[in-house]
């Protein structure tokens, strides 16, 4: 089995080998290749320590010195170099305590995490596959090396690594593997939040968000979003559906474009229905508020797993309106931009598409067009370069200034008036009929003093 390894990479490891040293291609990059991939990084695991590795190389960095690993930069791209290991007792179920060095590469591949990645390659000795990683590739599986009760009492992590795996391979994980995971879930408690969003986002953005599905039922959404537990555990009794609130939500992530703003708006979107939720005379169920809660309690989920600030900012929006139905007009969609501005309207339109997706049969077509229609109008709006944020006014604050009014809130108040004004009819956003109006508004403040 040949792969065709990059020119700068051959040339490590011939410069390796050349000093007497064995070196090869190894891990991701080479499952990769072997799945007709392009490997986005390419790592190499070597007989050689550390610091060989840096008197062979004239610019190196010392990414993770203390476990073997010597980042080699070759025409401004990095390639990191790790010498064979063995890694030392677990304490806190993510890294190692130490690492031993050693001079077996089968060794090195026997601490991996799953056989697809614990293959090396260099055109010396082909594909060394000590552990069936090939036949595991070919069969579409998701395999731990070893005993996968080991390798997850190692690094807790590697759970939700064996299941973001599966997601972005349409691989099944095998029933050894599955079971361990069940075993093992709370360990998943001891690992960092940043950790677990990594991966959790690479899972989701994935082709088969689906998986989710998977990670709730192994128990690990149990420890770092038990929010979503109650989701797939919450029934919608109503004519508009015929999924739990949580199958609703997977079936809307297949449903979407793989954004991380996208994907975790939907599936943030409807996390206030559980507590949300009353029940009719009838027996229907109804979530009255449920978006606005929705975007509070998302904001908290976001923020307990360490997402940055503008994309909660961008998922919250989202799910605060992702069920807003006004009655179409271009004056009330005008209302609806200047709440949640121009850069996230495209974005609202595919969360209400998949929203919709996700439900029932009841009356899709009609609510399918009326998202059709709302973006109809939207696209009309900006076509017409209505006014539709304070900032397209006519006027500003100095304008206003320049014609008497004390800088202060009773000015912002003025601009707020005028804008609200000009939202019900843009052709009022003229300087001069701003101006008058705001003229106006002064000579009567005055007249009531």
């Amino acid at each position: 089995m040949k792969i065709s390894l990059p020119k700068q990479v051959n040339r490590i490891i011939h410069t390796l080998q050349a000093e007497g040293y064995d070196a090869y291609a190894v891990g991701g990059c080479v499952r990769d290749c072997l799945l007709g991939r392009t490997p986005k990084d390419w790592d190499i695991t070597t007989s050689a320590r550390p610091e060989a590795v840096k008197t062979l190389f004239s610019h190196t960095i010392d990414t993770g010195i203390q476990h073997g690993t010597v980042t080699v930069m070759l025409d401004h791209v990095g390639y990191e170099v790790t010498t064979y290991r063995i890694d030392g007792e677990y304490e806190d179920a993510r890294h190692p305590k130490e690492v031993v060095f050693t001079g077996n590469l089968l060794e090195d591949l026997r601490r991996r995490d799953f056989t697809i990645n614990a293959m090396a390659y260099n055109e010396d000795a082909g594909l060394v596959d000590a552990f069936e990683g090939a036949k595991d590739l070919k069969k579409g599986v998701i395999r731990c090396v070893g005993r996968p009760h080991d390798r997850f009492g190692e690094d807790a992590l590697r759970m939700l690594r064996a299941l973001r795996f599966s997601a972005q391979l349409g691989f099944s994980i095998d029933g050894a593997t599955r079971q361990a995971i069940a075993d093992l879930a709370q360990n998943l408690a001891r690992v960092s939040a940043e950790r677990i969003q990594m991966e959790l986002l690479k899972l989701l953005t994935s082709d088969n968000p689906q998986v989710m599905r998977d990670v709730y039922e192994l128990g690990l959404t149990g420890v770092f979003l038990p929010e979503f537990d109650r989701m797939m555990e919450t029934g919608q009794n109503n004519k508009h559906h015929c999924y739990t609130v949580g199958e609703h939500t997977i079936v809307a992530m297949q449903n979407i474009q793989p954004r991380k703003v996208l994907r975790l708006a939907v599936l943030l979107h409807d996390v206030a229905k559980p507590v949300c939720i009353t029940t009719d005379e009838a027996g229907q169920n109804h979530f009255k508020g449920h978006p606005e809660e929705g975007a509070r309690m998302a904001r908290k989920i976001l923020r307990r797993l360490k997402f940055d600030n503008d994309t909660t900012d961008r998922v919250c929006l989202l799910i605060r309106w992702h069920d807003d139905r006004p009655k179409l007009s271009q004056r009330n969609v005008r209302r609806v931009i200047s709440r949640v501005g121009t850069d996230s309207m495209e974005d609202l339109f595919a969360v209400k598409r998949a929203d919709t997706l996700g439900q029932s049969l009841y009356q899709r077509r009609e609510k399918l067009d009326y998202v059709d229609e709302f973006e109809r109008l939207y696209h009309e709006v900006l076509e017409k370069n209505q006014c539709v944020t304070k900032k397209d006014l006519a006027v500003n604050g100095r304008d206003l200034i320049a014609l008497g009014m004390e800088p202060g809130p009773r000015l912002g108040e003025v601009l707020d008036a005028l804008f609200e004004r000009v939202l019900d009819t843009p052709e009022l956003n003229t300087r001069e009929q701003l101006l008058a109006m705001a003229q106006q508004d002064r000579k009567e403040q005055t007249k009531n003093k």
